[in-house]
Order: structure tokens, then C-alpha cells, then sequence
């Protein structure tokens, strides 16, 4: 371990976990330093208030409770559901979303208390290292990072464990902290990574889930559901407008009694490293699902083919951390302009698991019936595809041979 440069004051993302717990007395002891907790409510569920009186008895000097479920499904969360974004056919980003919000909080209060340097309590092998430190470097170029996991001695469960008795740190051993994989949750989705997961060949217990119903226990009667949209973004849910964090939360619940939403997947983190992350995202499913189908009614053909090529490099840009990166911006911008008429509402079918679409409809649409029909007199004349078809084929006739 290295010597400790000076630091006199650190803001540590913090959540009340064994983690981030045993980082808080450690940076004390380490660095003699004030450590200001941060807590972030990203819609995770949990009693907050118990997290604030644990950092305070473990020896933060400040501790800062925000509620941030509005700015994270309207600022970070819409935009990345106009852009339509899966991360490796799977993965609806959900933690990778919310790191970059934290990290700006985080800046933001080491600013007003005068705190020199940021901490966090991802691991030395996990994505979300990445995620923080990017974001604090695009935010605060000149503030000190301070990674525990890359710094201490401390690399197995059971050391932590031993640490935090020996500091005498509360462990909530019916929670979280006796779990045999650990868990991150947000609005977006409910994350479970490792311990009894990490064998890809071993299917997840369904003691694991813990927001949506298997398909065995869900409802046996399908439930329908209308979404409205306005300029891209889910603005209402059965005719009644939603603030758009009331939407996720009621959205998330209708679409948990469903069991819509799991994913079993192995992922390719940014370091290389293969992993397999088992993920509950209900309303993001929905969501999903239901955007796209608002948006076949509006955008131009090739619009939406540019935009669909566009959306996996989008997903690898938010995966790997790079929120604030000038490309990020560039291609939000764009996808952002693509979504000023995408206005409309769908009606969605949610059983054991499935999200069907049943209809749906747009303010400026672009499906014309008159052009479609097979009823006569069509608006369409079927001879017009003939000139088209022949230029189209010229090619395929000169490899032939044939004039």
C-alpha cells in the first residue's frame, strides 16, 4: 500500500451497504481526513433515513440525503429511452444511467463544503469505477479521486466483514449484507451480480428476484395498459398525466405483477472481463416496447433505420461511462431531433412475462390507410412500382449477363 497523499475533506458515494461502510471508517483512519456522505435516492426503495444515522454513527462529519427520482428518469433515463438503448441485445442500463447523476451530486456538494477530494466504493474489476471517475473527471478535472479498492488491503468478503468488527461498524446481518450476491437498484432496473450468480451455467434461483413475480405466481388474466407520449418522452399512463419518476414507480409495479422484465445475460464489461448480470427492468421493458411502437408510426423510414445503426454505438458509449463525453452529446442531439414529433399514445398488453402491442396511434403520422388499403379506389397506383423495380434490377441483370 502506498503512503496517503493529503486529503482534508472527501465526499464518499455512499449507501448504507458493508462496502461503502467500511470505506467511510477507512478513509477516516487512512487519510485523517472529514468524509462527507452522499446519498442518492435514484428510487432504490430503501429506508434512506436509517443510511444517514449509520454514516453519522460510523463517523461522517456531514451526511447529504437527496432525492433525485425526478431528475434521474427526466434528465438521464428519458433520454436514453429516445435513443431505444440495449446494451448487447440485453442490458437496459439502468446503474449506468444512474452513476454519472451520483458523480455530478458528489461534485457538486464537494464544491459547496469546500471538500478537496471524491470517493467511491466500486471494485477494482466492476464497470462502475469507470463510470465514477469519468464523470468526475469531466466535472472537476482538478479534484482528487480517492478508490479504496484499488488501494487497501482489503480484497475478500470475510475481511471486510472482520474490519468492520473490529471498528465496531453495524451490519445488518438479515439484510442485504447476508445475500450470497450483491444487489443495486434504481427506478430503472434491479441489478444482482456474483457469489451465487457467477456460474453462467447454474440457473438463478428464483429466490433471487426480488421486484417482479415469477411467471408461475403472476397475474392470470392479461392486463392492458395505455401509454401516452409527448416530443419522445412517457408523459401519462391510462389518460392520467405522470411527473415522470410517478410513471416509472406506477409503471414498475403494474408490469412486476406480470413478471415482465428479467434478464439473464452474459455481458462484456469495459475492461474486458466477461461477466453474467441477472437484471429486473419492468417499466423499462414496457417502456421500451412501447416507444418504439409510437415511433413507427412518425419517423421517415430512413431516419429510423440511421437511428436504429446509431443506438448501439450509443448504449457503448453510456455503458462505459462516457455521459458527458462531447460524442454522447453529439449523437443525443441528434436523436433528440429525430423525436420532436414522436407524439402519440399505445396501448399495451402485459401477461406473464410478454409486453404485446395491441394499437396505437400518433398526432403526426405518417401511416396513411388510403396508401395501404386493397380497397378500391386506392390512393396508390400499383403500376408505379414497375419503373422502380427495373432500375433496381439493372445490376442484378448485368451480372448475368442479360440486357
Amino acid at each position: 500500500m502506498s503512503e496517503p497523499h493529503e486529503i482534508k475533506k472527501v465526499v464518499l458515494a455512499y449507501s448504507g451497504g458493508l462496502d461503502t461502510s467500511v470505506i467511510l471508517a477507512w478513509l477516516k483512519e487512512r487519510y485523517s481526513c472529514e468524509v462527507v456522505a452522499y446519498i442518492a435516492d435514484l428510487g432504490q426503495g430503501e429506508e434512506l433515513d436509517r443510511a444517514r444515522d449509520k454514516a453519522f454513527t460510523i463517523g461522517a462529519s456531514e451526511v447529504y440525503v437527496e432525492d433525485l427520482r425526478e431528475e434521474f428518469a427526466r434528465d438521464y433515463v428519458f433520454p436514453v429511452l429516445r435513443a431505444n438503448a440495449v446494451y448487447e441485445d440485453g442490458y437496459l442500463l439502468g446503474s449506468a444511467i444512474g452513476r454519472p447523476l451520483i458523480a455530478a451530486r458528489q461534485i457538486e456538494i464537494a464544491r459547496r463544503t469546500g471538500a478537496d477530494a471524491v470517493a467511491h466504493g466500486a471494485t477494482g474489476k466492476g464497470n462502475d469505477q469507470v463510470r465514477f471517475e469519468l464523470a468526475y473527471q469531466a466535472l472537476n478535472p482538478d479534484i482528487t479521486i480517492v478508490t479504496p479498492w484499488r488501494e487497501w488491503d482489503l480484497h475478500a468478503r470475510t475481511e471486510l466483514l472482520a474490519f468492520a468488527a473490529e471498528h465496531g461498524i453495524p451490519i445488518d446481518r438479515t439484510g442485504a449484507a447476508e445475500r450470497p450476491y450483491s444487489v443495486d437498484a434504481n427506478l430503472v432496473n434491479t441489478t444482482y451480480e456474483g457469489e451465487l450468480l457467477e456460474d453462467p451455467a447454474v440457473a438463478a434461483p428464483d429466490g433471487v428476484f426480488s421486484r417482479t413475480r415469477d411467471l408461475l405466481d403472476a397475474a392470470d388474466q392479461p392486463e392492458s395498459v395505455r401509454i401516452g407520449f409527448r416530443g419522445g418522452d412517457p408523459v401519462s399512463l391510462d389518460g392520467e398525466q405522470r411527473s415522470p419518476a410517478e410513471l416509472f414507480a406506477q409503471l414498475n409495479e403494474i408490469a412486476s405483477r406480470h413478471g415482465v422484465g428479467r434478464i439473464d445475460m452474459v455481458e462484456n464489461r469495459i475492461l474486458g472481463i466477461k461477466t453474467r448480470g441477472v437484471y429486473e427492468s419492468p417499466a423499462a421493458t414496457v417502456l421500451l416496447t412501447a416507444h418504439r411502437a409510437v415511433e413507427a408510426m412518425v419517423l421517415d423510414g430512413e431516419v429510423a433505420l440511421l437511428k436504429r445503426e446509431l443506438m448501439p454505438r450509443y448504449a457503448n458509449l453510456v455503458y462505459r461511462g462516457l455521459w458527458f463525453a462531447p460524442e454522447r452529446h453529439m449523437l443525443q442531439a441528434a436523436i433528440d431531433h429525430s423525436q420532436t414529433d414522436v407524439t402519440g399514445e399505445v396501448e399495451v398488453s402485459l401477461y406473464k412475462g410478454n409486453v404485446t402491442v395491441r394499437s396505437r396511434s400518433a398526432e403526426r403520422s405518417r401511416y396513411n390507410r388510403g396508401m395501404v388499403t386493397f380497397e378500391q379506389p386506392a390512393l396508390f397506383d400499383q403500376h408505379h412500382p414497375e419503373g422502380y423495380i427495373r432500375m433496381t434490377g439493372l445490376r442484378l441483370r448485368a451480372t448475368t449477363g442479360a440486357s
